[in-house]
């Protein structure tokens, strides 16, 4: 017998063959080995016999003891990375986080963290949840875990994360440093199956126009958007538009954002459909059940993070007609996975299809198969193909989806991102909530006033806060450059007249810039009081998407205008 094929037969190496290329135990190996184009059977049992040896000889004879699981993972982690960033080899560690993605639900506190130069503190408390009902706040600083000294050991925010989760009905004990407060503070907190809402807001944004955030495309979205709508529609006022939030929605359950679009669409309508190599990949996802409503005027927000499921549904209003998208060029994403059971309770997510909206494009803008993974070959513009809408519009594909109308954001200032970067913005508003247990007005009215704003300016340089700037080191590098010239006495006068003016200017920057650090300061505190729902409910004074998109609802002959091609 072939020794290749003996070794192939062997039932441990069947198993590692299995588990390695995603079948698991109960596939046959002429589903695995077999291609429509080409029979690699003797290149994979080749390849495979050399891996295994060289598996074994490192085991036998490498100077150091060696983790097999850890190599091998790095070994198909290697392989994996030569096909695209969506295929994904999940350990049996490492469900849980995947669970996640698709069910947004964990066993744990209900806090997300962040950790900077070795410290890890509580940046978000989600409301009435564990970590919240036990009076654990957003600018805690963690201490210990259980028996776990986070200092001791130098936790970074996974591994500190981990060790909060837990099964439900499980206690922890944490124990955090809270700023004004002289000793530790102590939580006994009990987990919960923590869900994550797929919308953390919805409300009215305007006289008659109603909105809904929906963060996450995973179970039951559709259900939490039509009970949203529901609600707005119980208002005095009867509703004249609605707009979609999908801006930082990075996608999720397929299913879910074909129910989501069936809520605007009537029943019968091609929502998305799915092509891959293998027979059985074409698929096609139609409404199928009569819409929540197919008549209000609708605008769908979706920016650069808004990924995946978030395209499919701005991509099939847009190609339907069905409204109009405003913001900014999404991310691109037209890959569709799917997720093969594989032994030991590990999982393989492998890209299986592509998918295409209404009009017939696929809106992936990073093409993978030149083993360019990590920065891929993005379209160039006058190779994408053209599409029209139902009304004739014309739409490209192989980019994401590019907005009906773009709503532009300010660049930030580099002081402003200092700010945030350094915590300034976070750290007084963790001591503005500790010296005001309640906020004195309702998250949309809330206000920096100049008295809130010069507290925040005398605070900022109580911590000797300052902000980098390139142009001040340039101007270093350039006195020491003169120093060496012959020429430096007489030029250092106006050198450090120079110096001394723009470190005039910059100090003034927090004042020429207040109002887009008022629009940080305010949202961080609201946050504070009223969670996630108030930080998104305080940005709507100062919000452009919005802005922009109240004035197109506002707007009937703009809006129609828009959707038949004839806006200008």
């Amino acid at each position: 017998m072939n020794p290749i094929a003996s070794f192939v037969r062997h039932p441990l190496v069947l198993r590692g063959v299995l588990l390695l290329f995603g079948l698991g135990l109960g596939a046959g190996l002429v589903g695995f080995f077999a291609r429509p184009d080409r029979d690699y059977t003797f290149e994979i049992a080749k390849n495979m016999d050399i891996f295994g040896k060289i598996l074994r000889e490192i085991n036998l004879n490498y100077v150091d003891d060696v983790d097999p699981n850890q190599l091998v993972k790095v070994g198909v982690d290697a392989m994996l990375k030569k096909l695209d960033p969506y295929t994904n080899y999940i350990t049996a560690s490492e469900i849980e986080d995947y669970q996640l993605i698709s069910t947004g639900q964990y066993g744990g506190i209900g806090a997300s963290l962040s950790t900077i130069d070795g410290t890890t503190f509580i940046s978000e408390v989600y409301e009435n949840w564990p970590a919240h009902k036990a009076g654990i706040m957003a600018g805690d600083v963690l201490l210990r875990i259980d028996n776990e000294d986070l200092k001791e050991k130098k936790y970074n925010s996974n591994q500190v994360r981990d060790l909060l989760r837990g099964q439900p009905k499980t206690s922890v004990r944490v124990v955090v440093q809270r700023e004004g407060q002289p000793q530790p503070l102590t939580f006994e907190v009990v987990r919960e199956d923590v869900k994550i809402e797929n919308v953390p807001f919805s409300g009215r944004v305007a006289d008659g126009i109603g909105y809904i955030a929906l963060s996450q495309f995973t179970k039951d979205a559709s259900g939490d958007v039509r009970k949203a709508y529901e609600a707005l529609k119980q208002g005095n006022a009867p509703l004249r538009g609605l707009i979609l939030d999908l801006r930082g929605n990075p996608g999720g359950l397929l299913y879910e954002a074909v129910a989501v679009s069936n809520l605007f669409v009537p029943a019968g309508e091609k929502i998305v459909e799915t092509r891959g190599k293998m027979d059985g990949s074409y698929k096609r996802y139609d409404s199928e059940r009569p819409p929540m409503d197919a008549e209000i005027p609708l605008v769908v927000l979706v920016n650069g993070s808004s990924a995946s499921a978030s395209e499919i549904v701005s991509g099939v209003m847009q190609d339907l007609d069905r409204g109009v998208v405003v913001g900014q060029r999404s991310f691109g994403k037209g890959l569709v996975q799917t997720t093969r059971p594989l032994s030991y309770k590990t999982q393989l997510k492998i890209t299986t299809a592509r998918y295409y909206t209404p009009s017939g494009r696929c809106i992936q803008s990073i093409d993978y198969t030149h083993g360019e993974t990590e920065n891929g070959v993005r379209k160039a513009d006058s190779l994408r193909q053209q599409f029209k809408t139902r009304n004739g519009r014309p739409v490209t594909d192989a980019g994401g989806i590019l907005p009906d109308i773009e709503a532009k954001e300010p660049e930030l200032h580099k002081l402003t991102q200092d700010l945030l970067n350094k915590r300034m913005i976070f750290d007084f508003a963790t001591r503005y909530r500790r010296e005001h247990p309640e906020l004195p007005a309702s998250p949309r009215d809330f206000k920096i006033d100049d008295a809130l704003y010069t507290q925040f300016v005398n605070y900022v340089r109580e911590r000797n806060f300052e902000s980098e700037s390139k142009f001040t080191k340039d101007l270093e590098a350039l006195n020491k450059t003169l120093e060496k010239e012959a020429y430096y006495d007489q030029v250092q006068a106006e050198v450090q007249a120079i110096k001394a003016r723009i470190e005039q200017l910059r100090k003034n920057d927090i004042y020429a810039h207040r109002d887009e650090i008022s629009y940080f300061l305010r949202t961080e505190i609201v946050s504070r009081y009223h969670f996630k729902r108030g930080r998104i409910e305080a940005s709507f004074e100062d919000d452009p998407y919005i802005k922009t998109a109240v004035e197109v609802l506002n707007d009937p002959a703009r809006y129609r205008g828009i959707l038949q091609g004839t806006a200008k």
